[in-house]
C-alpha cells in the first residue's frame, strides 16, 4: 500500500513539473505569431484618447488595431515603437525633440520628420492642437498671492509643488525650468500625474505641472500660469509610426491630420474623466466628424461599435483571462526552474549559496525596476514575455528556498535507511526525498503563486493586460470604482489560488505529514 502511494506521488510530482511544458511552448509561439496594428499610448486622459481614435480610424478602414493604454513615459513607448513591439503612439512635437532627438533647438515639422526617418519611424502632420506644458494653481491660492506669471514664483520661495515623475526628468522639465526662471523651491515632490490634481484640489501642494488641454483645469478652476519667458516649445499633437507599418493603415493614420481642434480636444479630455470611459470619449470625435459632403456623419464601423460597446463583464473576462495567464506560465516556469535549483541548493556547498543569493537578489529588485531592465533587451521588449520572464524571476526565491529547506530537514536516519534499501540516487529523490519534502515544497509554490497574481497587476504598465489595465485607467481618472474593477478580482484570484492549493495538499502530501 505505501508503495502504491509512492509510486502516485512520485507520478503527480512528475505531472506538476512537466505536463504542462508543452502548453507553455504553444503559448509563446502564440505570442511571436503576426498581430493586428498595435497603438500605444502613454500615461494620461488624452494620450489615452487619442490611442482609441487611432484604433477606431484603423477599425474603419477594415484595418485590425489593438490599442495597448498606458504603457508609461516617452522613452518606453519610444523604446517599444523602435523595437516593433508596438506600430504606432501619439506624441508631441516638442517632446520629440527634447526627449527623442536630444536638441535643444527649435525644429521645423519637415526636420522632424527627416530626422526620424532615418531611424525607420514616421511622423504625420500636426492633428490640429498644440498641448503645451504649463505650470498651474488654484484661483483661489494664486490670486490673493498675486501670481499670474511663473516668474512670480520667485516670491514665493514657500510654495509646494507636485510634479509629475517624468516633467521632473525632462530636458525640457523642472531643472532647466528652474534655471530659466530663477526659481528656488525646496518643496518639490514626484507624483502621478492625475493624482496631482486632487492633491492641488485639496490643498497638499500648490503648484503642478499640467497640460494645456486638460479638462481638469476648468473643472477646478485653475490659474494656467503665463510662460512669459517662452520657455517651452509647441507641443503639436502627432502620431510617430514605423515606416514598415501597412500603407493603408499609415494613410488612415495621415487622414487625422488637422482634425482634432485643442477645443475638441479638451472636450474628449472632459467626457473621458466624466464618463471614465475612453472609448466612448474618442467616439464622440467620430459622431461629429465632418463627412465628404461637408455634413456632420457617423464614422463608427460595426467593428468599432462592437469593440467600444465592451461591456464590464467582457472586460472581466478578458483582464481575467490575461491575468491567468500571466501568473499561470511565470509560475509554471518557475516551479520548472525552482524546484531543481532548490535541488542543487539543498547540496550546500559554493553553488548552493549562489543559487540562494541569486535568487535573494533578484527579489530586492523593484518590480518596476526589473521591467524597465528588460524592456531595452532583445526578445523582451513591450511584450508578454517580459512579463512573464520578470514574474518568473520574482517566483523563484519561495521556491528554490523551501525546496532546499525541506531536503536539508530530512533526518539523517530516514537518508542511510534508502541508501540501505539500496536505492539509487534517482530513487531515493523521487520516492523518498520529494515526497518528505512536498509540505514545503508546495508552500513554497503557493507563497510564489499569491505573488504572481499581485505582482501580475504590474504587467500594464508595458501594455501586457490583465487585471492591471482599470487599476492604472482609475488611477489616471483617480476613480476608485475603476481601481476596484482590478483590485477587487485579483484579491479573489488570490484566494481562489490558495485554496486550490490548499487541496493540492491533499493529493502530493503524504497524509503522515498532512498530521
Amino acid at each position: 500500500m505505501r508503495i502504491r502511494k509512492a509510486g502516485r506521488q512520485e507520478r503527480a510530482f512528475r505531472f506538476l513539473l512537466f505536463s504542462c511544458v508543452p502548453a507553455f511552448l504553444i503559448f509563446l509561439s502564440g505570442s511571436l505569431s503576426a498581430e493586428p496594428v498595435v497603438i500605444g499610448s502613454k500615461k494620461f486622459t488624452e494620450s489615452y484618447v487619442l490611442g482609441e481614435i487611432a484604433k477606431r480610424t484603423l477599425n474603419d478602414a477594415n484595418i485590425p488595431a489593438e490599442h495597448r493604454q498606458g504603457m508609461g513615459g516617452t522613452i518606453i513607448l519610444w523604446q517599444a515603437l523602435q523595437g516593433g513591439q508596438i506600430d504606432a503612439y501619439p506624441e508631441y512635437t516638442g517632446t520629440i525633440v527634447q526627449e527623442i532627438l536630444k536638441s535643444t533647438d527649435a525644429m521645423a515639422g519637415a526636420v522632424i520628420a527627416e530626422a526620424l526617418g532615418k531611424r525607420g519611424i514616421g511622423m504625420t502632420k500636426p492633428l490640429g492642437f498644440n498641448n503645451t506644458y504649463a505650470l498651474v494653481m488654484l484661483r483661489r491660492r494664486a490670486d490673493p498671492l498675486g501670481i499670474r506669471t511663473i516668474s512670480d514664483l520667485r516670491k514665493h520661495p514657500d510654495l509646494k509643488f507636485g510634479l509629475t515623475h517624468e516633467f521632473l526628468d525632462r530636458q525640457d522639465g523642472w531643472s532647466p525650468l528652474v534655471v530659466a526662471y530663477g526659481l528656488s523651491s525646496p518643496n518639490v515632490a514626484g507624483i502621478d500625474h492625475a493624482l496631482g490634481y486632487d492633491a492641488l484640489r485639496t490643498g497638499q501642494i500648490d503648484v503642478k505641472d499640467a497640460y494645456s488641454t486638460d479638462a481638469k483645469i476648468a473643472q477646478y478652476d485653475l490659474v494656467v500660469l503665463a510662460d512669459d519667458q517662452k520657455f517651452f516649445p509647441r507641443y503639436d499633437a502627432v502620431f510617430l509610426y514605423r515606416l514598415s507599418m501597412n500603407e493603408k493603415a499609415i494613410a488612415a493614420l495621415r487622414g487625422l491630420e488637422g482634425k482634432i481642434s485643442e477645443g475638441t480636444m479638451t472636450r474628449l479630455n472632459a467626457e473621458a474623466e466624466r464618463t471614465k470611459d475612453y472609448s466612448q470619449a474618442a467616439s464622440l470625435f467620430f459622431d461629429s466628424s465632418p463627412g465628404p459632403d461637408g455634413n456632420s456623419t457617423r464614422l463608427t464601423s460595426r467593428v468599432s461599435r462592437s469593440r467600444g460597446g465592451e461591456n464590464l463583464g467582457h472586460k472581466l473576462v478578458r483582464w481575467t483571462t490575461r491575468h491567468l495567464e500571466l501568473a499561470g506560465f511565470s509560475l509554471l516556469l518557475s516551479i520548472l526552474a525552482g524546484v531543481p535549483l532548490g535541488i542543487w541548493a539543498s547540496r550546500g556547498g559554493g553553488i548552493g549559496h549562489l543559487i540562494l543569493g541569486f535568487a535573494g537578489v533578484v527579489q530586492t529588485i523593484p518590480s518596476l525596476a526589473l521591467l524597465a531592465l528588460l524592456v531595452p533587451l532583445p526578445f523582451f521588449g513591450i511584450s508578454v514575455r517580459t512579463a512573464i520572464v520578470a514574474l518568473f524571476l520574482y517566483g523563484l526565491l519561495p521556491i528554490v528556498r523551501n525546496t532546499a529547506t525541506g531536503l536539508q530537514d530530512i533526518p539523517r536516519g530516514l537518508r542511510e535507511s534508502a541508501i540501505a534499501l539500496g536505492l539509487n540516487p534517482a530513487a531515493r529523490l523521487w520516492q523518498i526525498y520529494l515526497p518528505i519534502a512536498s509540505r514545503s515544497i508546495l508552500a513554497g509554490i503557493k507563497t510564489s503563486a499569491v505573488i504572481n497574481i499581485g505582482t501580475a497587476t504590474l504587467a500594464a504598465l508595458i501594455g501586457a493586460g490583465g487585471l492591471g489595465e482599470p487599476i492604472l485607467s482609475g488611477l489616471n481618472l483617480n476613480d476608485h470604482a475603476t481601481i476596484l474593477q482590478g483590485a477587487i478580482p485579483a484579491a479573489i484570484l488570490a484566494l481562489l489560488v490558495q485554496w486550490f492549493f490548499d487541496l493540492l495538499d491533499r493529493v502530493l502530501i503524504p497524509k503522515g505529514l498532512r498530521l
